[in-house]
């Protein structure tokens, strides 16, 4: 028999964490026997920041740390692209800030950030148009400015990764998809969310669709899922402190089974793909959000990151991907035996 094709497991560990201490995060991860996580929110001496505002010496902790606790860095939770596009009052708080500063200042930090953390990947988003407008109006000065993110990455060896995301340009595999052929750079890749999707008021066979749109330019999948409320009034538009039914993968509306049966066909060529571009494979990444999600993170507790890692293991198993957790070899091979 052939071996099952293999994912990478990792997780937002903040979301294990309500102090977001650093040392509770990676305890988490390293207890739930992950080896991969990707930085966001860290209290690293004392004071919550993002992973894009930690100074030198907290960088310096934060890889120490790492290597302490055997754990490596899949991307850098980066919230770029989550801007707007057009300097105007759309009744949002979003900020706007000319691209150019845009692009020598956040994304440059970002970039900063993945080379100094040891990753390959950073995470990023597709702009927000004007809150009630079609995206559709917008794709072209969008698929620019991810263009040229792109293109600032490639020249670092780094790889853009467009996370879908509701009230974005970027809201469904579609639009996603066509960004990606827009900018045609094998360095900008998309990242499928389910719940993102599934939040939108669209059920498993929208959100399978919606993969399907975008497989082909993934390079790796963020694992969340949301139960649908009938009772809530959809108005195209999702307010995201709203938010309030996620559940594990294999309890909500995306329809996991179906895409991850899908996904293992494809799981060869993405595997393929992403080694290229010098990352260690294609990621399957927790961000369950159980405990409550916003516009740029989420809450789930470590029973919570525990809860939603074992569903995920346990669907894995059952359409047959595999997966690595750390066992005592692993734990023999940090101490030299």
């Amino acid at each position: 028999m052939p071996n099952n094709p293999r994912v990478i497991l990792s997780a937002f560990a903040d979301e294990a964490a309500s102090s977001k201490s650093i040392v509770e995060q990676l305890t988490a991860i390293a207890a739930l026997g992950l080896e991969y996580y990707s930085p966001r929110f860290i209290n690293v001496s004392g004071e919550v920041k993002h992973i894009m505002t930690l100074g030198k010496d907290e960088l310096k902790t934060l890889v120490k740390l790492h290597a302490d606790f055997g754990v490596r860095v899949t991307s850098v939770g980066s919230p770029i692209g989550k801007v707007k596009l057009v300097d105007e009052d759309d009744g949002t708080h979003n900020r706007f800030v000319p691209f150019k500063k845009y692009l020598s200042e956040d994304v440059q930090t970002a970039i900063d950030r993945a080379q100094a953390i040891d990753t390959r990947l950073i995470r990023g988003f597709s702009f927000y148009h004007p809150r009630g407008t079609d995206p559709l109006k917008y794709l072209a000065q969008a698929a620019d400015q991810i263009a040229a993110i792109t293109d600032k990455c490639r020249k670092a060896g780094l790889v853009y990764g467009l996370e879908v995301e509701a009230n974005l340009v970027g809201q469904n595999g579609r639009l996603l998809a066509e960004l990606a052929r827009r900018v045609n750079s094998p360095n900008l890749v998309c990242i499928f969310d389910g719940g993102n999707i599934s939040s939108q008021n669209l059920h498993s066979v929208y959100c399978f669709n919606e993969y399907r749109a975008m497989v082909k330019h993934m390079g790796w999948m963020h694992v969340k899922d949301y139960k649908i409320d009938p009772g809530l009034k959809w108005t195209g538009i999702v307010d995201e402190e709203r938010l309030k039914n996620f559940v594990p993968c294999d309890r909500g509306d995306s329809g996991h089974e179906i895409i991850l049966r899908d996904l293992r066909e494809q799981l060869p060529k993405l595997n393929k793909k992403m080694q290229k571009l010098g990352a260690p494979g294609f990621f399957l990444e927790l961000e369950p959000h159980l405990k409550g999600g916003g516009q740029f993170g989420g809450f789930s507790g470590p029973d919570g990151l525990g809860v939603a890692c074992r569903a995920l293991c346990r669907m894995l198993d059952y359409v047959g991907i595999d997966y690595e957790l750390r066992t005592f070899e692993h734990i023999r091979k940090a101490r030299g035996f």
